[in-house]
């Protein structure tokens, strides 16, 4: 087998013709020599790579402070509309190489850094990822920041600044353990602290009613700081901002509670406020009702509302523009004004993850927003009763407020009727949505609901982590592709074109040799290049069903056992995924696939032809290099349990086939592909409402199914942990009695259907030709399609091609 090409062999050939513009090179380099100067005159005489790390990413940043600046200076002049996307996660991964190839600056820095006898793949991965996310929610919320810079779309980010983001995860003897994510612990060098716009956010206190009107006080202030990071377009100089407040005790913090004098302790006491800023609650999909979760969650709105009134009030026209200054009206609008400006995405069904606050928490957090809320219910109340007169069971279905041992507030209706439009995030998720979640709601206001069905930035998951299949298709088709990715379907003639058929199968088949070295580095596993790569990464959730690819595994590996002579399609099957600390099943299931690794890998009967790996730490930078080295991509949930997915989009676009069941964003693939280019299986949501009405009995399945019953009873057994025998009893009994996500109720049409994958994987040339029409139809999924709809459709703005004039012509 051919070694992979070396960095500088790939150098020579220059990586994606011409797409990364070569820029000037020496002017980079003095640049860099600049900052890496200071460096040193600061603090040694030696470098170290971090300081190699450093003044490349200074040198890159001086390219977009001055385009930063002025895109804000066109937005301020032009005041166009804005929009402000708030999210408690900003998955934003690493920053360098990302704003090098949005800046067209990569061959560039690549070929400056090669002449200083450097490497730049080492320097690149020097730098943390901005873990501040879960998975898909964080990650989708990066993925239109890019596209709403490349739309030119005057957008900001609001959220936190974690000073510890999602945990590292290391497996130790097959468990996981968390990690503190340290990620801010050399410096950041891409936020600029913006001390000048420091805001108050008020907690805790009391409400008094006085003839002057309702006034809250004794409140705990905790001040907002600032941090602005870039967030560039690709190629248009446009360069937007996320902001993240962090949590600052202001000066007089708890110290007049002191007047004893314990001046230390009350100094000491300040970490209470800064807390609220301190670390990313590491759930996906699950809510936790803590007081501190919902501090954090008014934190980022009170900093964020003031911070928007501000730059509305202080716009070019604002000091001219009576509607700008008076605000005498303000009370009588407050509720329409809320609703025209917010719209809600919900981005989950799952009952556990939707938000119910306790109201004794909220009274004691926000007692004054306890009072709102009850008023706002009221109304709304008001409002369904008089169209649905004598419907009690409706009013109670529909109330913010929930009775019950603990009364609660339900937020998802709080932000279904604040909001001028509600979306799901793929189209079978939006009618979920309508026709079960808020069944209610879509009745009352149809008009308000709508799809926006989720994209990913094809400048990240294909230029920057795939620069050999991107270069192959630019060849083919130009590269306009990679800001209107619809124009992908120009290589569906080229299906079965033998010379692009060929150069496809060999991008593939390098991404993989160079991912099998880094397996082969991190885990010292012997990998069979030529294996199926089976891949299946995402946070471990039940409703994910990696317990599912588990049985697969152990009945693949028994299959072998059984007929050992018998020619098998080897596979390497890799899953990766944090489980929140919390989550003793997820946990547990990480645990199972450790274990069925340590049996299977060490079998000399098996060999080659199937090896388990549990990729460890999984993140955005990890995947940047796991998924365009996959040929099968793994997408197994529950039909009606995955709101959209974006890594099955992400494997798409990258030449991996999906194995998946008709649930998110699979359906809208399969539709754009040919359900055919897919291997579909298992039951649809009809079928899972059947089998619900009827009655789910796993029972049924495991004794009507002989492997299904021999792998259960090997888990059940200690086959896969001889010295723990009952260590996945848990397991066994959840799918035995209580399995919310029908695990067994699909075996037997996966197990078939992976013999459907095997069956084509054996023939190469047809394999690549599915794969090239997958890429073709992908273009659907590009962010900048969901950023353009949102755009026209909700937020009642129009996308510009406008090129903002670089920092080096001079303004109009």
């Amino acid at each position: 087998m051919a070694k992979p090409l070396t960095d500088s062999e790939k150098r020579k050939q220059i990586s994606v013709r011409g797409l990364a513009g070569l820029g000037d090179v020496a002017e980079v380099r003095k640049s860099f020599n600049r900052h890496l100067h200071f460096t040193l005159v600061k603090d040694r005489n030696v470098a170290t790579p971090r300081d190699y790390f450093f003044a490349l990413a200074h040198t890159v940043r001086d390219h977009l402070v001055g385009r930063w600046i002025r895109t804000q200076q066109h937005y301020y002049e032009r005041d166009p509309k804005r929009i402000y996307y708030l999210s408690l996660e900003f998955y934003m991964g690493r920053t360098l190489q990302n704003t090098m190839v949005n800046l067209g600056l990569q061959n560039a820095c690549d070929e400056a850094i090669y002449q200083l006898g450097l490497d730049l793949e080492e320097l690149e991965e020097i730098e943390e990822d901005a873990g501040l996310g879960n998975g898909g929610l964080g990650r989708l919320a990066a993925c239109f920041l890019d596209s709403m810079a490349t739309l030119g779309l005057a957008a900001y980010g609001y959220g936190i600044r974690y000073e510890f983001g999602i945990f590292n995860q290391k497996i130790v003897n097959g468990w996981q353990v968390e990690e503190a994510d340290d990620w801010l612990r050399y410096g950041n060098p891409w936020e600029k602290a913006r001390p000048e716009y420091m805001l108050p956010v008020h907690f805790y206190g009391r409400v008094e009613h006085t003839p002057d009107g309702v006034k809250w006080l004794d409140t705990q202030v905790v001040l907002a700081m600032p941090y602005d990071t870039p967030v560039p377009g690709y190629k248009n100089n446009t360069v937007n901002t996320m902001r993240l407040w962090s949590a600052k005790a202001p000066n007089d913090f708890k110290l007049q509670d002191f007047n004893v004098g314990d001046y230390i302790e009350a100094v000491l006491d300040r970490n209470l406020a800064e807390n609220i800023s301190r670390v990313l609650y590491p759930n996906d999909n699950f809510f936790e009702g803590k007081e501190l979760r919902l501090k954090q969650e008014y934190f980022v709105v009170a900093a964020t509302l003031q911070d928007i009134i501000r730059r509305f009030k202080s716009s070019k026209f604002g000091c001219r523009d009576p509607v700008r200054t008076c605000f005498e009206t303000f009370p009588d609008k407050a509720w329409e004004i809320t609703k025209k400006t917010c719209a809600y995405t919900n981005h989950t069904v799952l009952p556990e993850a939707l938000e119910r606050w306790p109201v004794s928490m909220f009274e004691k957090l926000l007692p004054r927003h306890l009072e709102i809320i009850y008023a706002i219910n009221q109304r709304h109340l008001d409002h369904v009763a008089a169209l649905f007169p004598g419907d009690v069971d409706r009013l109670r279905r529909m109330s913010v407020i929930e009775e019950g041992d603990c009364k609660r507030i339900n937020m998802a209706h709080l932000c279904v009727i604040g909001s001028h439009a509600v979306n799901g995030v793929a189209r079978i998720h939006s009618e979920i949505v309508k026709q079960s979640v808020f069944k209610d709601f879509y009745e009352l206001e149809p008009e308000k609901f709508q799809n926006k069905t989720n994209g990913i930035t094809p400048r990240r998951w294909l230029l920057l982590c795939n620069p050999g299949l991107a270069d192959t298709i630019v060849e083919k088709i130009g590269e306009e592709f990679l800001t209107d990715l619809s124009q992908l379907k120009k290589l569906l003639p080229l299906v079965s074109d033998e010379v692009f058929i060929r150069d496809v199968a060999k991008v593939k088949q390098e991404n993989k040799l160079k991912f099998s070295a880094f397996l082969e580095k991190e885990y010292k596993v012997k990998i069979n290049p030529s294996s199926m790569f089976d891949v299946h990464v995402k946070r471990i959730h039940e409703y994910k069903r990696q317990l599912l690819n588990c049985l697969h595994v152990v009945t693949l590996y028994n299959r072998i056992k059984r007929d050992p002579a018998k020619a098998f399609v080897p596979r390497t099957v890799m899953i990766g995924g944090k489980a929140a600390p919390g989550y003793h099943m997820a946990k547990l299931i990480i645990k199972l696939v450790t274990s069925i690794g340590d049996v299977v890998n060490h079998d000399p009967v098996v060999g080659d032809r199937l090896k388990v790996i549990f990729l460890e730490n999984y993140r955005v930078s990890l995947a940047e290099k796991v998924i365009p080295a996959a040929d099968l991509s793994q997408q197994i949930s529950t039909a009606g349990t995955e709101a959209s997915g974006t890594g099955n989009m992400k494997f798409m676009l990258n030449g991996a086939l999906t194995i998946g069941t008709m649930d998110g964003a699979n359906v809208e693939m399969a539709e754009e592909a040919g359900a055919e280019n897919l291997f579909i299986f298992g039951l649809r949501v009809e079928d899972v409402e059947a089998l619900d009405r009827k009655g789910y009995n796993a029972r049924e399945y495991y004794d009507h199914l002989p492997e299904l019953k021999q792998a259960v009873d090997q888990i059940s057994s200690g086959f896969f942990s001889p010295k723990e025998p009952d260590c996945f009893k848990d397991i066994v009994n959840m799918l035995m009695h209580h399995d919310r996500f029908k695990v067994f109720a699909d075996y037997e049409a996966y197990m078939q259907c992976q013999a459907q994958v095997d069956q084509l994987y054996r023939n190469p040339k047809e394999w690549t030709k599915k794969v090239i029409r997958n890429i073709a139809c992908s273009g659907k999924f590009s962010s900048d399609r969901t950023i353009t709809e949102y755009a026209r459709e909700i937020w009642g703005v129009e996308p510009s091609d406008l090129q903002i004039p670089p920092p080096n012509i001079p303004r109009d």
